[in-house]
This record gives structure tokens, sequence and C-alpha cells, in this order.
């Protein structure tokens, strides 16, 4: 049995949108990211000097043919503020990755944010994949304690298993599988619920005492 393999097609949220990554995103993308230097540090690219070197880099994402890439475009602006990818498609064995992730300092830590991550994990598993994994810097902090907060369960450490901007980095494993999912997927529509925020946008509930 073969999944089907993760089209390029918009997904949309209550908070957020996800589009096909291309350079129409450049400009929205450049305005977040100025300034925004230690958020590029575990990932193979940026930061970049100019709109015109991270466009670049941005056309050269849209054109990986076996790694389909998304702006995430919150409502609350309207532009894209990130960008997230589906990456190690194995349809044949039925598993993917979720992964090059960047989102911006004033995207990260929002419902949309959440919501982004949400929408792809909840299409991969609609399509009848049956294992996500989510890999990161042994050192990402950040990334790490989104793993788990996600419900993806950790395998294990690679030692220096790659080398990122010149320095060997420890790699660390994360999975989550179908019936997992499953039982954690009510806790995330619950979150995600508008009523589940006060006026301020302040959560109710925590995603921890909801699962």
């Amino acid at each position: 049995m073969s999944c089907p393999f993760p089209e390029r097609r918009p997904h949309a949220g209550r908070y957020v949108r996800l589009e096909p990554l291309g350079a129409v995103h450049a400009p929205a993308l450049w305005e977040v990211a100025r300034g925004a230097q230690a958020s590029w540090t575990y990932l193979r690219y940026g930061p970049f000097a100019s709109l015109e070197e991270m466009a670049s880099q941005i056309r050269s994402l849209a054109r990986m043919r076996r790694q389909p890439f998304f702006a995430a475009v919150p409502a609350t602006s309207g532009r894209a503020e990130g960008w997230l990818s589906y990456c190690d498609i194995d349809a044949g064995a039925e598993m993917l990755e979720i992964g090059s992730i960047w989102f911006s300092p004033r995207f990260q830590r929002t419902r949309a944010a959440t919501e982004a991550v949400f929408l792809l994990i909840d299409h991969a598993f609609g399509l009848g994949y049956r294992r996500v994994a989510w890999r990161c810097n042994a050192d990402n902090a950040p990334s790490n304690r989104a793993a788990q907060r996600f419900g993806f369960r950790h395998e294990g450490n690679w030692r220096q298993a790659e080398t990122v901007k010149g320095k060997p980095r420890d790699t660390a494993w994360y999975s989550l599988l179908g019936e997992e999912w499953r039982a954690l997927r009510p806790a995330y529509e619950a979150w995600l619920d508008p009523a589940n925020f006060d006026a301020a946008g302040r959560q109710r509930m925590s995603l921890s005492a909801l699962r």
C-alpha cells in the first residue's frame, strides 16, 4: 500500500492559512525576519543580508519537488510570517517528516503557529501515513519542547549526525503514530476552539490539561 504524495495546495484553519511557498511571500517574510538573526541558529540557511538574498533562498525551497514547503499566513495579518514543510517523504512505507520550520519571532507561540503544525500533522494522517517524524538539533530546546507538546515521543539522539554551518550536531528524533494522533486530536481541537481563549487572548485550558 502506498499513500498519496502530499500536494502543494492551501490548507485553511481558523487562525492560519498555509499556502504553497513562493517568491510572492518574500517581501512579507523579509519584513518579519529583519532583526531576528537568532531565529536562524539551527537552520542550514539564514540569516539573510537582504530581501534579494532571502527571496533567492525562498525560490530554491519552492523548487524542491520532493519537499513541499508552505508559507504560514496568520489571519491577524494576512501576510506570511513563517514557513514549514513535509520532508523525507516515503509514501510506500507510509512515513514522512515535518521539518525545515522557520517561524518569525512574532509568529512563534501563537495560536496560528500551533494550528499551522496541527494542519500538516492532521493532513498527513488523513492521507493514510502511519508515522510522522520530527527531528531537530538536540541543543534546540524550543524545538524539542514543541515536539513533546505535539505529542511526539522521543526516540533518542544520533550523536554528531550532521554538520550544520560548519559545526557537528547531535540530532534528536521524535515520532508520532496514527493511533496516537487519533487519541490526541480531540485535545488539539478543544485547545484551538475560540471558546478556549478569553477576550485578551489568554488560554483558559492548557494543552497539557486537555490531553
